[in-house]
């Protein structure tokens, strides 16, 4: 096994009991990245350092059993529950909101998801709720009426994100006296402070199997319906692209137990077919990718005709990975007067600290950035001139 190190630094506090506590939030903020870096807080900015090793998959199933107890101790307390993810919502944010919600059934307690604008990837998963009687019309909903719905009897859980910027209503944080937070990306300077339980662990390979694996600690035995586990199946299979990334022993044994509650590999293939438009999107995105340096691959994905281009330049990104002697992908997508950034890698480099730079972030292979005032072109540059500039500096 190999064994990394972190540290954590605090610097420039006032006191050294201010100090202390800088050196103790660098430390968390170390581990909470995934370990093996030197994180080095001062009053007014944090500095990385490090963080190029593998994640090494934690065996031990206790963590997910202690979290499962108190998240069912906290919704038992409560008279409703709300389930939010980020902005833009994915598989992975949606699967894990419907596994949340099974949990709020379990417990006898009323449930919404919370969702603005539903991208094409949600919108198969969502029509398996539609027109079914033990759903009701207030099942998914929009930030708006989740507002109103919002006090001091109410839990917000927030999954697939931590970062309250970037999520669906990041006012309802604000609203919610209780926050529960489960997400599988490694933590930046910015966190949700208010949260009552937080859940983050940045080797799970997605929020569903992290939820999949509190359902079964779960008392009362929680019925999982066929749709809801195909849900959390799909945002398994989207996350590891197919089971071939970040994928670990607890991944395969959430996917069983997805399987055995009724999931359909069949079905959920089917769900996620490419249309005519999107497929030549993506098929144009690769031939005119640029390799740079001979080991960066970077590409712009056309938005024209497509309903969520940024789905479709992820997808890009990821196939550009199986072109031999590829390092790391990079594709731009122009959609809503914003640049967004798709970062794909297999093991060599670290996207993560690549898009932090872009004042994004995500995983070691796997992360993004939103760039705003920009060209296509003029994002390209950037990526490029942060690439000369992380090789230089011996960062990657």
């Amino acid at each position: 096994m190999e064994v990394t190190i972190s540290i954590g630094i605090g610097l420039g506090g006032m006191t050294y009991a201010q100090n202390y506590e800088f050196a103790r939030t660098a430390i968390d903020l170390a581990l909470g990245r995934g370990g093996d870096q030197a994180v080095v807080k001062m009053d007014d900015s944090i500095v990385y350092y490090g963080g190029k090793s593998q994640q090494v998959e934690k065996n031990t199933r206790v963590k997910a059993r202690v979290k499962a107890y108190a998240l069912q101790e906290i919704i038992t307390s409560k008279d409703r529950v709300l389930v939010m993810g980020h902005k833009l919502s994915d598989v992975d944010s949606f699967g894990a909101a419907v596994g949340i919600s099974c949990i709020a059934r379990a417990l006898e307690k009323k449930s919404h998801i919370v969702i603005d604008d539903i991208t094409t990837s949600v919108r198969p998963l969502i029509e398996l709720f539609k027109n079914k009687e033990e759903y009701s019309e207030d099942y998914v909903i929009n930030s708006s009426q989740a507002l109103e719905l919002a006090g001091n009897n109410t839990v917000l859980v927030v999954v697939d994100v931590n970062r309250p910027s970037i999520t669906e209503c990041p006012e309802l944080i604000r609203r919610c006296k209780t926050v529960v937070v489960l997400d599988h990306h490694r933590q930046t300077t910015e966190v949700i402070e208010n949260a009552t339980l937080s859940y983050v662990e940045p080797y799970a390979s997605s929020a569903c199997e992290m939820v999949a694996e509190v359902l079964q600690y779960i008392g009362n035995n929680v019925k999982v319906k066929s749709n809801e586990a195909d849900c959390l199946y799909s945002g398994i299979i989207i996350d590891t692209n197919n089971f071939t990334a970040k994928t670990g022993v607890r991944t395969f044994e959430a996917a069983a137990f997805l399987r055995r509650c009724g999931a359909d590999v069949t079905r959920v293939r089917k769900m996620f077919r490419d249309d005519v438009t999107e497929y030549k999107a993506k098929a144009e995105a690769v031939s005119n990718a640029e390799i740079y340096k001979n080991a960066y691959a970077i590409s712009e994905c056309s938005a024209e005709g497509l309903d969520s281009p940024t789905i479709v330049g992820a997808q890009a990104a990821n196939e550009l990975l199986n072109i031999s002697g590829i390092k790391a992908s990079f594709v731009v997508t122009d959609f809503q007067n914003k640049i967004y950034v798709s970062a794909r890698s297999i093991d060599e480099v670290n996207v993560q600290i690549i898009m932090e730079r872009l004042g994004g972030g995500g995983h070691m292979n796997m992360a993004g950035a939103q760039l705003e005032g920009r060209t296509p072109k003029e994002a390209m540059d950037i990526i490029r001139e942060t690439i000369n500039t992380m090789l230089q500096e011996g960062a990657i």
